[in-house]
C-alpha cells in the first residue's frame, strides 16, 4: 500500500507529493476533510514507536493551549491527534510497512530511496 496522509493546503505537503510520484503512485488522504481514525493512528504508533513521534509540535494550537508547558503523556497524544488534525505532524507516507513522518530533507529521502 502507498498512501500520503497530508493537508492539501500545505505547499510543503504538496511538493512532496510530486517528489514522490504524485497521485498516480499514492493514495492521497487531505487529514482536514477526512481525519485519521483510531485505527489508522494505531497501525501508524505500530510502525514509529509512540505517538509522540507522530505529534506536531509547530502547530500553532500547541503554544496557544498551553501544552508546551505541560507533561503530556501518550495517552495526550493520541487525544490530541485524534481530536485536532493540526496536532498530526505531516505529511505522512507509507509505502507497504515502512513509514515516514515529517518533512525533513532527511525523511523525504528515505521515502524515496523506499520507493525504488
Amino acid at each position: 500500500m502507498k498512501k500520503i496522509y497530508h493537508l492539501s493546503t500545505c505547499n510543503t505537503c504538496q511538493r512532496i507529493i510530486k517528489e514522490l510520484g504524485g497521485e498516480e503512485t499514492f493514495e492521497l488522504q487531505n487529514v482536514k476533510e477526512k481525519h485519521v481514525t483510531v485505527k489508522e493512528l494505531d497501525q501508524f504508533k505500530k510502525v514509529a514507536g509512540s505517538y509522540e513521534a507522530l505529534f506536531n509540535r509547530r502547530a500553532m494550537k500547541y503554544r496557544k493551549q498551553g501544552l508546551h508547558e505541560q507533561d503530556l503523556t501518550e495517552a495526550d497524544y493520541k487525544k490530541l491527534i485524534l481530536g485536532e488534525y493540526t496536532f498530526l505532524k505531516r505529511p505522512i507516507v507509507l509505502i507497504d510497512e515502512q513509514i515516514f513522518i515529517g518533512n525533513s530533507k532527511k525523511v523525504v529521502a528515505a521515502a524515496k530511496e523506499a520507493m525504488q
